[in-house]
């Protein structure tokens, strides 16, 4: 099964870090990032969507950042 996330967070060193870790773990990257400014907090917010294949059947029981 293929599976989906969408990684956020403000455009820090840590949201790299977030998109790092998951590459690490065996995602990878699909599409480009995006960033938007948010207003409410006066940050620019980024996020950028990450696939995985891995055996068995989905269930929205699955906690994704552990795969």
């Amino acid at each position: 099964m293929k599976l989906y996330r969408f990684l956020s967070g403000d455009d820090t060193s840590a949201f790299c870090h977030k998109v790092s870790a998951a590459l690490d773990k065996g995602w990878a990257l699909h599409g480009s990032p995006t960033y938007a400014y948010d207003h409410a907090n006066g940050v620019m917010r980024c996020g950028q969507a990450v696939v995985k294949e891995v055996e068995g059947a989905y269930s929205p029981d699955l906690k994704l950042g552990e795969q």
